[in-house]
This record gives structure tokens, sequence and C-alpha cells, in this order.
């Protein structure tokens, strides 16, 4: 028996290592794929879950990346299933009140807003709905399926929505275009098996916790990222892969942003902008102030979005 599962939770993320971790009693496999599946030189394979808070953490980190290396790379993401219920009592935890003061914590620590108290007014019983309906969202469309995954990371981070209930699920996927009755039917159908597939390909890799993330060529060659990283860790482990590749410059005012990315928190603004945090902040102030975006906010900071 694997006595340090007791010490695990996968709702509660360790700061240090930036991973939510799940308790396993499995030996590590880690068997890479090489096969592509795009005409990108480099496959990143990234294991996640709607409501890993450390995933949220590492959002600027990724849409840097979309933008600066964004025609070498194609990110597919894999759900790996973070919270199958709540029969457990590990790592100190038992019920999702327990939650609620860590999510606190873990926005301070990524300066990203997340409000715990989802956790003691309308808490997730399962991480496995909102996967589920990903997967769906995924055989209609994969660009809004990717913009349904940021819907729904909104919704539970900063709106405090329980997106394991169907009526929140049905309102993210109306709002980024997808056909809401042909999600409701692939959810219940073949959404399950495909999020199964991602259960079992999370286990191929040896995932044990998330964001984990592979980046492969089509000839093997790999570089592996656990937990929430700066940037460069990410860039570093493109160029090891390929060193030759040159990162694509972009326009970095608010109209250009705004338009790639339809909202932003104030250390994505930073992060994609080069601006100092705080400089971020009253930049984004000032253009809602002035009517030109629209502040979201939460007890843990706020988010701005394209009107």
């Amino acid at each position: 028996m694997n006595t340090e599962t007791s010490n695990t939770n996968p709702l509660l993320c360790d700061i240090e290592t930036g991973m939510c971790e799940m308790t396993s009693n499995e030996t590590e496999v880690l068997i890479i794929k090489t096969v592509q599946s795009n005409d990108k030189l480099i496959r990143v394979v990234y294991f996640t879950d709607p409501i890993c808070s450390s995933c949220w953490g590492i959002e600027p980190q990724l849409r840097k990346l979309k933008l600066e290396y964004g025609q070498f790379i194609e990110i597919e993401y894999r759900m790996g299933g973070l919270l199958p219920d709540w029969s457990y009592n590990s790592g100190g935890i038992s019920k999702p009140a327990d939650v609620a003061h860590h999510w606190d914590e873990v926005s301070i620590h990524y300066d990203m807003p997340i409000d715990g108290d989802l956790w003691l007014e309308d808490p997730l019983n399962s991480s496995y709905p909102p996967s589920i309906a990903y997967k769906a969202a995924l055989l209609q469309d994969e660009i809004k399926a990717n913009l349904f995954m940021r819907e729904i990371r909104e919704m539970v981070f900063l709106q405090k929505k329980n997106i394991a209930k169907w009526e929140h699920l049905a309102t993210a996927a109306k709002n980024v275009g997808l056909n809401v009755a042909q999600l409701k039917t692939d959810f219940e159908g073949n959404a399950k098996e495909l999020f199964n597939e991602d259960l079992i390909l999370a286990k191929d890799y040896g995932v044990r916790g998330f964001p984990t993330i592979f980046f492969i060529d089509n000839k093997g060659k790999k570089e592996t990222i656990y937990g929430s990283k700066p940037y460069a860790f990410y860039e570093t482990a493109i160029l090891n892969i390929q060193p030759t590749i040159v990162k694509s410059e972009y326009s970095k005012n608010w109209e250009t942003l705004f338009s790639k990315y339809n909202s932003l928190t104030a250390k994505e603004f930073s992060v994609l902008s080069g601006n100092p945090r705080i400089e971020s902040e009253i930049v984004l102030n000032e253009l809602s102030d002035a009517g030109k975006l629209e502040k979201i906010t939460t007890k843990n900071g706020s988010m701005w979005k394209r009107k």
C-alpha cells in the first residue's frame, strides 16, 4: 500500500511545486506517443482539469506561448480527472468547505482571481461533468471547445458557478457559439468514452498531477514540465526540441491583445504586454472607466473583458 496517498489531496495544490497531485498507488509508466496529428513541428500534450487552480495559474504563460510560438506548436488538451467524487478523506480535507481557504491562498500566489467561496456556497461534487463537456465540445469544433474551456474556468474561479451542473455548461456553450442541443447529446453519449480514453492516456504517460505538459516532436524528442512554472521554462522546452525556431513578434497594445483574447486578468495583461503588473492594472482600470472594457471584480482580483 502506498502510504503517501493519505497526505495527498487533488484539490490542495502544492504552491511550491505548482502541482495539483492525484492520489495513486500505481507506478509511473511514462509511455510517450510520437504520432503527430497535425502539421506543426511540436505537439504539446497538456494534461489538465477544468477546476485545477494551478492550471488556471498558468493561463498567462500558455497564452503568451500561443502568441509567440503558435505557428510551430499545437496544444492538445487532455482531461485528467482531478476530482472523481468526495469518497475519500486525505491530505487534511474531507469535504468541499475545506478547499475554500486554500483556493483564496492560491489566488494570491498565482496573482490570478480565484474565489474560494464557491466551496462554501455551491460546491462541485466532481470535475468529471465539465471534463466530459469539453470532450463533447471537441466533437463540434476545436477552437470553440478551447474557448468553452476558458469560459467554464472563468465561471468556476471568478463567478463561483458550479460547473458540474448542466445549466452552467449550457450557458458557457451558448456563449462561445456551440450547438447546445448537440453538446448535450454528445455529453450523454460519445464524449464519456472520449473522456475515459483521456484517463487511460494519462496513466500511459505517467501523469500524477496537473498541470503536466509534454512537448514532443515527430522524432520522439521530448521535454516535460510538471506544475506551474515561469514562462521561460515553457519557451526553453520548445527551443530544446527545435533550437532553430524563431518566435513571432506580436503587437502588445491593448486593442490587439483583447482582439486575440476576449478576457484578460491583470497578470495576463502584464505578461502579454510586457508592462509591469501594477502599471497593467492601472491601464486596465482606465480603459474600463472610459467604457472601453468591462471589469469583473471578485474578492481576490479582477478580470477585464472586451465590450
